[in-house]
Order: structure tokens, then C-alpha cells, then sequence
């Protein structure tokens, strides 16, 4: 999401804590001084070995913040600043899908109304858009394709005014964001907090750490309705009146990277370039995250070859764009 009030626009003090991680994994295999940070502490980067990677270089990154967990094996395998407080932008969107996609007897074929309410939002804040039209029904199950390819702020609205609960959208959207916070602290992510549907934050209190992030990765891609959503690089969809959207994914991880499974990026005047990411090998499942990297998808592609002790990143060309799609 490219907006003029992206992440947070407030700092503040909710967003300076940082610290080494210490994890439950084998001893430490390399260490390396990080960058400074805005906290009293100073941060440190760190790595741990496996049998996949015992010999491999320590990623360099530009990163301000990041993380790397071991899916498949539970446990840690790098951290910059992992617990540092940083804005979101857009990967905010990662939790309202997760939410929407947790509703008790959810039906992903339920019909949403677009509301010129939610046009005029995006317009306004200058925001990333799925460009859906007023009037136009389209299915929760195309509002999710909608809110993670092209990263709509208008499909984050429309899902938030529909699984939030009140008699106004201001109510409901007030009520999906505290669902928001509440399946934050259901999933352990105790330094994060959010403000906002989408990564716009009024306040500056959407915020969350790489450690935290990781976590939301690993239940994005464990749910199969998300993941078969974040794994398309371009999605075709219809409205019940024969209108027809096309989207390409933001994220250009997909398609460049051999196993990229996705999932999110964003990007925010105070949050910078981010992405939440996650691959596939021989079952063989990482997931990483990026705050703040104005190289995120070559330090991605860096990340997880260290997890997988392979090669790719210095051979990689980055799948491009169509003119004209939503850049994030």
C-alpha cells in the first residue's frame, strides 16, 4: 500500500522496544552487529544452525527489522531486531484476512455489496485499490483475492464493514479491528497492535515486530483458503453483473523465487518497503519477514537461502509488472 498516511504517522513511544531474541533453538551459530535502532537497547542480529545451512554465509541485509522461522521444524533461524516495534503498511492485511477467514460458520459464496463509501475512502487517502465499483457484489471469497493481490484498501473496508458488528460502519469497522487485536493476542503476538483494517493508521497504532509477524505468517499459510490465495500471481474475477477484475499480486517474490508460496507486501511512507514471506521446498516450509528494506525481495530471496542452503538469490530476476497494476 502506497499512501500519504501509510503506517503510522505517530512513531511514538508505542513503537521503541527492541532486543536480542533468545529462542529454544541449538546453540548460536554466528552473530553480527545491527544497525541502530529507535530504542534504549541495542539490537543484535542473530543465527542458528541446521543441517541445511550449517556452512552457509550469514545473510547480509539492509533490513531494519527481520526475521526467518523454520516452519516446518518450529524454531528460529535468524533475527534482526526481531522484537523491535515497527509499522506495518499493508501487511496489516495479512490479520484481516485471517480474521475473516476464522468467522464461525464463515461462507466464502456470501454476496458483499461495494459501497461508494469504500471508493471514496481509497481516494482519499490516496491508498492501494482493488478498484472495485459501487454497486457491484462480489463474493468474500473474490474480496480476499481483491484485499491480497493488488492489496485494495477497498476490499480491506468492505470486509471489515461486513464481519464487524453495529448498527454503523464506523461501529462495524471499530469491531473488526478489536477482533484484529483479539486474534493477536490469541496467536502470542504481544508486541503488536492495530488501529486500522488495512495499514493505515490514524493514530500510529498499528505495529507489530518481525518476531510477531512471523507467527501471522505461519497461520496464514497453514489455513489452505489463504494460502491457495497468496500463492496467485494474478487472479480474474467476475461480479454478479458480468463486470470483470483482473489483479496482479504485489508481491514479486512469486514467480522469481523457486518454492515462493507468498504472502504479503507493503509499503508506507514511515513503515518503508516490507514483506511477510514464505516458501516451499520438498514440503520443506519457511517463512520470513522484512520491515523497513529497501532490498526486501533480494534479502528475502538472501533469507531463505539460508534456510534452504541454496543459491537462488544471486541468480533471481524479479518478475515484473503489467502497466497499469497496483504497485505495493
Amino acid at each position: 500500500m502506497i499512501s500519504r498516511t501509510s503506517g503510522a504517522k505517530r512513531l511514538g513511544a508505542a513503537v521503541i522496544a527492541s532486543g536480542l531474541l533468545v529462542t529454544g533453538a541449538p546453540a548460536v551459530s554466528a552473530y553480527a552487529a545491527d544497525s541502530p535502532q529507535p530504542s534504549t537497547s541495542t539490537a543484535t542480529t542473530t543465527a542458528t544452525s541446521s543441517s541445511a545451512s550449517t556452512l552457509a554465509t550469514l545473510p547480509s541485509i539492509s533490513a531494519k527489522g527481520a526475521y526467518l522461522l523454520d516452519v516446518s521444524a518450529n524454531r528460529t533461524r535468524y533475527s534482526k531486531a526481531g522484537t523491535t516495534k515497527r509499522p506495518l503498511a499493508s501487511t496489516t492485511k495479512i490479520m484481516t484476512a485471517i480474521v475473516v477467514l476464522e468467522q464461525s460458520n464463515l461462507n466464502l459464496d456470501r454476496l458483499v455489496t461495494i459501497k461508494q463509501t469504500y471508493r471514496d475512502y481509497v481516494v482519499r487517502e490516496g491508498a492501494s485499490t482493488a478498484d472495485l465499483k459501487a454497486g457491484d457484489k462480489l463474493t468474500v471469497r473474490q474480496l480476499l483475492d481483491a484485499l491480497m493481490l493488488p492489496s485494495g484498501c477497498d476490499a480491506a473496508y468492505a470486509l471489515a464493514d461486513t464481519f464487524g458488528r453495529g448498527t454503523s460502519i464506523k461501529a462495524r469497522t471499530t469491531s473488526f479491528i478489536s477482533q484484529m487485536n483479539s486474534k493477536a493476542v490469541a496467536l502470542g503476538m504481544t508486541r503488536t497492535k492495530f488501529d486500522s483494517f488495512d495499514g493505515i493508521s490514524p493514530n500510529g497504532y498499528t505495529y507489530s515486530t518481525p518476531q510477531d509477524m512471523a507467527r501471522l505468517a505461519r497461520r496464514a499459510i497453514t489455513n489452505k483458503t489463504l494460502r491457495a490465495v497468496t500463492t496467485k500471481k494474478k487472479s480474474v474475477q467476475r461480479a454478479t453483473n458480468g463486470r470483470t477484475y483482473t489483479w496482479y499480486n504485489t508481491n514479486k517474490l512469486l514467480g522469481s523465487y523457486t518454492g515462493a508460496i507468498g504472502i504479503k507486501t507493503g509499503t508506507g511512507t514511515a513503515a518503508g518497503p516490507c514483506l511477510v514471506f514464505a516458501a516451499s521446498r520438498n514440503g520443506h516450509v519457511v517463512a520470513g519477514v522484512v520491515l523497513n528494506d529497501t532490498n526486501r525481495y533480494t534479502d528475502a530471496a538472501k533469507l531463505l537461502d539460508y534456510a534452504y542452503g541454496s543459491s537462488t538469490a544471486s541468480t533471481m530476476t524479479l518478475r515484473q509488472l503489467p502497466a497499469g497494476a497496483q504497485q505495493d
